[in-house]
């Protein structure tokens, strides 16, 4: 059975589903299990503004209305040593990446820039298995640049694994959160990724909480995982209770081992966010890296209205997104605030 044939085929057998979510977790905010996101993502498509419109009361009542957004730039692109196979910085594949550094002053200005937007997060990326030496000099320096600049965004690092020293280190220079995807669920990541462990990631967000960063850890839809481990994949982000989910859609990169792959249909894309939101029903849910490609036509608008609560605004790290105005003038149309500047800075 196909898995649109599966979908039209529980939506006649489960439609008590989002009833009992309806119960479960708009009213008590207690998350979906595992078969309970299963049978959500089985849904067929006669019931997915249902869903949404589901997903967006739960958001509301736990997240309330306000959305992040953020810039990202990239500190150090390309050659990184790990074999990620949806990753055009892998250094293992003919990808038309090519190694770079940013320099203090361009990280200042791609600072400066991202809080021109209104934009309350900045994160700083680089493409490593982990930081050494001379990038966390650079960190420490971009940073101590920017708030001499009189910027005060919050500052957030995506450096990949870390040890102990290093999250200490990091949390010494006031970084505020920490991203660190796991990607895709654990027992799908041994055919995404080969020369690291999904454990290994899971204990780098471990040291990041227990050091009172704020954790950050989404992942990849689209990587040709099944319904059953997407549903893995959620609960496992919401055992990991992370303050936010970066909800990326494959952007099939040349060179890359999944360069021939189809992006995900559009509805299968809104269906998965909701029930993403459904399983994680406090946590800040991102719209990140390829969404203009999946959902196309139906606009970014529906997954705003579907549990989405942040948005990443610009460019990503190695493909462009849309102008960040189309995305703010998206949320004032919606008539969503954008989260202030936290009082403590």
């Amino acid at each position: 059975m196909t898995a649109a044939a599966e979908r039209t085929h529980d939506s006649a057998t489960n439609d008590d589903v989002l009833a009992v979510a309806r119960e479960q977790v708009l009213d008590r905010g207690v998350g979906l299990s595992e078969e309970q996101v299963l049978r959500v993502l089985r849904l067929g498509d006669d019931r997915l503004e249902d869903l949404l419109a589901l997903a967006h009361e739960v958001r509301m009542k736990w997240c309330g209305p306000e959305v992040e957004v953020e810039g990202i730039v990239s500190l150090k692109t390309g050659g990184c040593p790990e074999d990620c196979h949806f990753c055009s910085q892998s250094g293992r594949f003919p990808t038309p990446v090519r190694s770079a550094w940013l320099d203090i002053p361009g990280l200042v200005e791609a600072a400066r820039q991202t809080a021109a937007t209104g934009a309350t997060e900045f994160c700083i990326v680089a493409a490593v298995r982990g930081p050494d030496a001379r990038l966390l000099s650079q960190v420490r320096d971009g940073i101590k640049a920017i708030r001499e600049s009189g910027n005060d965004i919050q500052i957030a690092c995506s450096l990949g694994m870390l040890t102990q020293e290093q999250v200490d280190e990091l949390v010494a220079m006031g970084v505020h959160r920490y991203n660190h995807n796991l990607e895709t669920a654990r027992s799908h990541f041994p055919k995404v990724v080969t020369t690291h462990s999904w454990e290994e990631r899971w204990d780098t967000l471990r040291m990041v909480r227990e050091a009172g960063m704020e954790v950050c850890s989404g992942g990849i839809i689209g990587m040709g995982e099944t319904d059953e481990q997407r549903a893995e994949f959620a609960v496992q982000l919401a055992e990991l209770d992370p303050h936010e989910v970066p909800m990326n859609f494959l952007i099939p990169q040349p060179g890359t081992p999944y360069e021939q792959y189809e992006p995900i249909e559009g509805r299968d894309a809104l269906r998965v966010v909701a029930a993403f939101r459904l399983a994680l029903p406090r946590t800040m849910l991102r719209f990140a890296g390829g969404r203009e490609l999946t959902l196309g036509d139906l606009g970014a608008e529906k997954g705003m209205l579907g549990g989405v609560n942040a948005i990443i605004v610009g460019n990503y790290l190695t493909n462009l997104g849309r102008p960040a105005q189309r995305d703010l003038d998206m949320l004032s149309d919606l008539k969503m605030p954008i989260k202030a500047l936290s009082d403590s800075l």
